[in-house]
């Protein structure tokens, strides 16, 4: 990956509108025992973004409890302009204002653009409503419902019920579809009813993260269900949406290996289809490197 100081921007390349501002940083999330430290974090988002392949950098997505270091370094740094923040919630929806007071007071660093928590178990429209309320309307409000262990049916139920709630409510929903343990990795079946319920009922997006491969990995080791692929994904939101030409069903597209075909049916996608996509799926959050370039030039989908 090319890097370039965080005070100066290489020459931007061309993404295509499928990519552009796609992939966001979610190294800070990673367990603190593996995480890299806020410094190397921020260097390396700051350089990413403002390197040749920047087009493809989304949000710097940041923990609230990690969020007076994330300042910091970014006032050492001196960025040429301010980083997209997604905020994360750790810290309770108490914390949520004076959070935004500490982004909107920066705003030469920071960019809020969305506040991210995760819902309790009975999530309801009046904790949805609370939410709402400390979310300003410049900045987009993600719940992530709690998804049920395997094989907990009435669970899985609960969990759809609640990714509507959340949809129909004006939030956009969130699903982990990724992470250090297998346990993180949903069945393909699971990501298909989530977006399903989450299309159905809302207008607007949703929001995925934990994704750590460009194309789906067959099972091996203890990921005894593969790792799911950003590609995947994309593909599968386009079929969903009946934007893409293809006939095959949308689990399909989930399953698949063949990073070449996924890529060619993205190809074919006409300017409006790639509009409709980006909408349904603006951004996603990818471990552990914020611009996974190579599986993408490889596929032809970056010059």
């Amino acid at each position: 990956m090319m890097t370039v100081p965080s005070g100066s921007a290489a020459d931007p390349w061309p993404i295509r509108p499928l990519l552009a501002a796609l992939v966001d940083d979610t190294s800070l999330l990673q367990p603190r025992a593996v995480a890299p430290g806020v410094d190397a974090v921020v260097s390396r988002y700051l350089a990413a973004r403002d390197g040749h392949y920047g087009g493809l950098v989304g949000r710097l997505v940041c923990p609230a409890s990690q969020l007076p270091a994330v300042v910091t370094e970014l006032a050492r740094s001196a960025p040429n302009r301010p980083a997209e923040l997604a905020l994360v919630v750790d810290t309770g929806l108490g914390a949520v204002p004076k959070a935004l007071s500490t982004v909107f007071s920066r705003s030469s660093l920071l960019t809020p653009s969305t506040v991210e928590c995760a819902a309790p178990p009975d999530v309801d429209g009046v904790w949805l409503e609370r939410v709402s309320e400390f979310v300003p309307d410049e900045v987009t409000p993600v719940v992530e419902p709690r998804r049920p262990v395997e094989g907990d049916a009435d669970g899985t139920e609960a969990w759809l019920a609640a990714v509507r709630k959340v949809a129909g409510h004006g939030c956009t929903p969130k699903i982990r579809m990724g992470g250090p343990r297998p346990s993180d990795v949903p069945e393909t079946g699971d990501v298909h009813r989530f977006l399903q319920a989450g299309l159905e009922s809302g207008t607007g997006g949703i929001s995925a993260q934990g994704l750590d491969r460009i194309v789906r990995e067959e099972p091996s080791g203890s990921f005894t269900r593969g790792r799911h692929g950003l590609l995947n994904l994309i593909v599968a939101v386009a079929r969903m949406t009946g934007v893409s030409a293809s006939p095959e069903p949308v689990e399909d597209a989930l399953d698949t290996t063949d990073g070449e075909a996924l890529a060619r049916e993205l190809d074919e996608l006409p300017e409006a289809a790639v509009e409709q996509v980006r909408t349904v799926l603006p951004r996603c959050g990818v471990d552990p490197d914020p611009v996974p370039i190579a599986d993408l030039v490889a596929l032809g989908l970056l010059d």
